[in-house]
């Protein structure tokens, strides 16, 4: 993919506005133009037609105007994330549910309320757009029984105005719906992903030790684990550490290493105490001995 401009600033109300162009090719070049990459898709569908898929996205109007010239009816596709600047949570509606109960739940928590524009898909979903941070990787996720997904690296959206074959009779647009007003802000992708799909409940081993119990005595609990519960175990002795008013560095340190002894990987280990520490910190201190409410509460 080559290299383009500095896309946290590309995105301007001019350049969204572009998606109300009734024609593929002055958008993809109007996008192109301002530093943005894209990528033709199959005509009706979302396809990439270039060899590489989006990882061929270009924000080179010369070449963007040769993909078009040579498939005048193709679709229009754009890398998400860093390569774009820009992640999308993707609002499904099909058969099987909708997503947008849970789309507002998270809107409610303040997950997804910093969106800076609206697309609606052909199904009759929405992509919320979210103008990216300039460090991290968000990686692409699907949540299917929330009817939720998120495009970030790694991933790509059709962007208006491509329209979908639904029948031989029925052809549906993607269309622009709504400039935010608000201030947009980045979307944490991780901690929306939780609170979509958050670790399912289950009971505590009966030996795990009581909430106040001192860090190292933790940590010699989580040494002690077996392999089908190591990450569990993990979990809740780091609950227990945030809820006690533990700092994450500091249960990052006298956990991590007792993790690690069980034979999980540095990435394993932090990942899992990252969320226990989002978890237990966001839903406050432990007020009983026994499982502790927050800890419960992640299977609600």
């Amino acid at each position: 993919m080559d290299s383009t401009t500095n896309h946290f600033t590309a995105w301007t109300p001019a350049t969204v506005y572009a998606f109300q162009n009734s024609q593929v090719l002055t958008t993809a070049v109007m996008l192109a133009r301002a530093g943005i990459p894209v990528f033709p898709c199959a005509a009706g569908g979302k396809q990439p037609l270039t060899t590489h898929g989006f990882q061929d996205a270009s924000s080179d109007p010369a070449q963007v105007t040769a993909w078009w010239r040579r498939w005048p009816d193709a679709n229009l596709g754009m890398p998400t994330g860093r390569p774009s600047g820009v992640d999308v949570v993707d609002i499904d509606v099909h058969p099987a549910g909708s997503g947008f109960a849970a789309f507002e739940r998270a809107r409610a928590g303040g997950y997804v309320d910093g969106w800076a524009w609206l697309v609606r898909t052909p199904s009759g979903g929405v992509h919320a757009y979210f103008l990216r941070s300039a460090s991290g990787v968000q990686r692409s996720w699907q949540v299917p029984k929330a009817h939720i997904d998120f495009r970030g690296d790694g991933g790509y959206i059709v962007l208006p105005p491509s329209r979908i074959a639904a029948g031989s009779d029925d052809v549906r647009r993607y269309e622009l719906i709504a400039i935010a007003q608000h201030t947009p802000h980045p979307v944490d992708a991780g901690a929306l992903r939780e609170f979509l799909d958050p670790p399912r409940q289950v009971r505590p081993p009966a030996s795990l030790p009581a909430i106040g119990s001192r860090p190292d005595k933790l940590a010699a609990w989580v040494a002690s684990q077996p392999v089908g519960n190591r990450n569990h175990g993990l979990f809740w002795a780091a609950c227990r550490m945030a809820e006690s008013g533990h700092g994450f560095d500091t249960i990052l340190s006298m956990l991590g290493d007792a993790a690690r002894s069980t034979g999980l990987s540095d990435r394993e280990a932090e990942t899992t105490i990252r969320s226990a520490y989002r978890i237990a910190s966001r839903l406050g201190p432990a007020s009983r001995l026994g499982p502790t409410r927050a800890a419960e509460a992640v299977g609600l």
